[in-house]
């Protein structure tokens, strides 16, 4: 089998999908199509079967991808350390991020990327809410995993890492802990808690509006300065604060009480880094994160995904 042919059946097996497949593989999909048919010619038996709305690998399919997967990924691994140390890419790459949901992942796209890296030293930080870019902009990080929308002109925004539906954190005796979901309209009945600190006024108003979508106003409480700040003020009573719903996962505790934001957009979480201090380090650690997110479910299920979730099926 040729390097493209292992390539586009591993994919294949893995996104059962051939459109998602040529995409991923840089081809179009009827040289998918082509290469799937040579290699079941080849092998004398089906390695899918397909039907206009399914894609599934057969016995035999499943076979040869448990088979050839791993020796590939060893081969791609070699190839990689090899352009890695003839490239120079070595160091330390300092990676912030804001959610524990976030770090989690990040610490779980490292143990992949020293695989093929083992001369980068990765080291993970948080970075808190009320400073979003301060670490970035003083060096301090490299990299970033921040909360979009980003519009300053020293900081390039890359891919979605993570997207999350967005809930309400409320205390259990809040009259919302009542109901099953909150309305965005009905953030005009509570105090919103916000963010105090070096924080652009859009991201702020993105995250934090002072009006409901029909204008009604929306009352601003007590504003933080660190996550843990608004653990703490919620359950004293002082108001609410939006969290993406993993949230419930990684700081569920008694008197806590999460639900569904209706009428609210996700949030995502994406790469961000200085414009101009793009390093090859940094550019392979972001390839090696997207192709983890992919293999864990694409962003809307990655967070779920290392709790042990199996990935959607297509």
């Amino acid at each position: 089998m040729e390097r493209q042919e292992i390539e586009i059946f591993l994919t294949l097996a893995e996104e059962l999908h051939f459109g998602r497949t040529a995409e991923r593989v840089g081809v179009s999909q009827s040289r998918v199509s082509q290469t799937v048919a040579r290699l079941e010619r080849r092998i004398g038996a089906k390695l899918f079967d397909r039907t206009s709305r399914q894609v599934t690998p057969t016995p035999i399919g499943e076979q040869l991808r448990d088979d050839l997967g791993p020796a590939w990924r060893g081969v791609e691994d070699a190839v990689a350390r090899a352009m890695a140390a003839g490239r120079g890419i070595t160091g330390s790459l300092r990676i912030g991020f804001s959610g524990a949901f976030t770090g989690h992942l990040l610490h779980s796209i490292t143990e992949v990327f020293a695989r093929s890296y083992p001369d980068v030293d990765v080291q993970i930080r948080q970075v808190q809410i009320s400073d979003p870019y301060g670490p970035l902009r003083a060096g301090d990080v490299e990299l970033q995993v921040t909360e979009p929308p980003v519009a300053e002109p020293d900081l390039t925004l890359g891919p979605v890492l993570v997207s999350q539906p967005r809930v309400l954190l409320m205390s259990s005796s809040h009259p919302f802990a009542r109901r099953e979901t909150v309305g965005v309209e009905d953030l005009a009945e509570a105090t919103l808690l916000t963010v105090a600190g070096n924080v652009p006024a859009h991201w702020l108003d993105h995250h934090f509006p002072r009006q409901t979508p029909s204008g009604r106003p929306i009352p601003h409480g007590q504003a933080m300065t660190h996550w843990e700040d608004a653990l703490s003020l919620v359950l004293a009573g002082k108001g609410v604060t939006p969290v993406a719903a993993a949230g419930a996962h990684y700081y569920s505790r008694p008197g806590l009480v999460f639900k569904p934001l209706d009428g609210a957009p996700r949030i995502d979480y994406a790469f961000v880094w200085p414009t101009g201090h793009e390093t090859a380090r940094l550019r392979a650690f972001v390839r090696a994160a997207m192709d983890r997110i992919r293999e864990l479910g694409g962003p809307t299920r990655a967070v779920e995904s290392l709790w042990g979730d199996p990935p959607p099926s297509p």
